[in-house]
């Protein structure tokens, strides 16, 4: 025992060893500057936002005329001009006898304008948000931006539009201007019916999807049933709203229009007008709503 201890002492170096170099702390080593952290989804950028005018002009040119033909049928109807049922054989009989002189109209223009402008902010919205987040060019957003900006692309170029409506479409006589109620509750229904297209069904389509069948799952999504149902459920709320502003334009307060009149007017037309809008409404978002979105996923996809 005593040789093998001196035979280890001898094998230790008696030169004492150097202290151990100070090491950086961790926190300097491994944790990156923000800036580096940061990272952002640019791959065919360009391409992308062309994707996204692509997908909102095919949306819209489909369902402009439709939509034309049945917002002028509702402000005739409010107005007094046309029955409701009088104007949509009228213009029907314009479509099939001269279709040109439809499809290039400006009312179908102004609904082109409008529906165009709203589904490209979405798109564009959902590209930007996915640049600046590194996430995949289909990815889709659904909270409070997407509604802020939605909601302002639709309400800008729907009052614009509703402008050249009420004069072409209103009463008979010089055309005035559009009181600053009217505007409020037109503003007011476009947010409605903003809400409901464009941030409800990303939220309540996973809901439906749970709760549907494997068959009925294979044949549709939630999603797109919550595209159809909850733009034109909205309504029953919207159009009232849609009325009044209306009656507020028809029949200006300097007559002295007693607020009991207006909502019997409103109670008068609220039915029809109703199922005339939810007809609106479901090519507006639900059918030109599941276009965009599945153009721009098809396009998306083949840009990743």
């Amino acid at each position: 025992m005593k040789e093998r201890s001196t035979f280890d002492k001898d094998l230790v170096d008696p030169t004492p060893s150097a202290p151990p170099m100070p090491m950086p702390s961790s926190g300097t080593v491994e944790e990156p500057s923000p800036k580096l952290q940061q990272q952002w989804n640019t791959k065919n950028l360009g391409l992308r936002l062309g994707a996204d005018l692509a997908s909102a002009a095919s949306a819209a040119s489909m369902v402009a005329p439709l939509i034309a033909i049945i917002d002028r049928s509702i402000m005739e109807n409010a107005s007094g001009r046309n029955t409701l049922g009088g104007s949509l054989r009228s213009s029907l009989a314009q479509l099939l006898a001269r279709p040109h002189a439809l499809l290039l109209s400006k009312p179908v223009g102004l609904i082109f304008m409008l529906y165009g402008g709203t589904y490209l902010t979405a798109n564009a919205l959902d590209t930007a948000a996915s640049t600046a987040r590194d996430r995949p060019a289909t990815a889709v957003t659904s909270g409070t931006p997407k509604f802020l900006a939605s909601s302002a692309a639709n309400v800008g170029l729907c009052v614009f539009k509703d402008q050249y409506f009420v004069r072409l479409f209103g009463p008979t006589g010089p055309p005035r201007p559009v009181p600053l109620p009217s505007y409020l509750l037109f503003t007011l229904r476009d947010c409605l019916t903003i809400f409901a297209s464009f941030n409800v069904p990303p939220l309540l389509g996973p809901a439906l999807s749970s709760r549907m069948g494997p068959e009925l799952r294979r044949t549709v999504s939630g999603t797109t049933l919550a595209q159809f149902a909850a733009p034109a459920a909205v309504q029953l709320l919207s159009t009232p709203v849609h009325l009044l502003g209306l009656d507020i334009y028809n029949r200006p307060a300097a007559g002295g229009v007693p607020w009991r009149d207006r909502w019997t007017q409103v109670r008068k037309n609220w039915a029809i007008s109703t199922a005339a809008r939810i007809c609106r409404i479901v090519p507006a978002f639900g059918l030109g709503g599941t276009v965009n979105t599945k153009v721009r996923r098809s396009l998306m996809e083949k840009l990743a």
